[in-house]
């Protein structure tokens, strides 16, 4: 992998407030609402054209539904200044934005979603954070290696990867 290769990550959504179908409708979205630092600090890392797995959580089941592909940097979250909304934080400021979001968009969904339960118990994928026990961060990074083990298990074209 060359400096310039994009990065890989994962995005968790619950599929009742935004799904893959909902960012296959929009075609592009930003990603706001994100409010733990460890989960913005990865989003502050994420570069345009990096790769992103899109993960239903709270769902039934839960499990990768596609990919997605950083559209925009890094820029401070205006939902955070927002007293109207639900991401609404009042310690934000223009001075002090301290929330971010990157700018998302669809670049497939998969034929099937691949469930929590089969990425836990398939080798390769033991280290990702998402199979940690409690685990919550909602953005995290991917190995590529692990990227395209999920790719073949969704049964996805690994030139739709490119």
């Amino acid at each position: 992998m060359t400096a310039n290769s994009p990065r890989h990550w994962l995005v968790k959504s619950e599929p009742s407030v935004f799904s893959i179908d909902d960012l296959q409708r929009a075609g592009r979205e930003p990603w706001d609402g994100v409010r733990n630092f460890q989960a913005r600090n990865f989003m502050i890392d994420m570069r345009v054209g990096d790769l992103v797995l899109f993960y239903h959580s709270n769902a039934r089941p839960n499990g990768v539904a596609g990919i997605a592909r950083v559209a925009g940097p890094a820029r401070p979250d205006p939902t955070a200044r927002d007293p109207a909304s639900p991401y609404h934080d009042p310690r934000a400021s223009d001075e002090r934005p301290i929330w971010q979001m990157v700018d998302l968009e669809f670049v497939a969904k998969f034929p099937r979603l691949v469930p929590l339960a089969e990425l836990k118990s398939r080798h390769g994928l033991e280290g990702m954070e998402v199979n940690r026990k409690g685990s919550r961060l909602s953005v995290q990074p991917v190995r590529p290696e692990e990227f395209d083990l999920i790719l073949e298990m969704a049964g996805h074209r690994k030139a739709a990867r490119d």
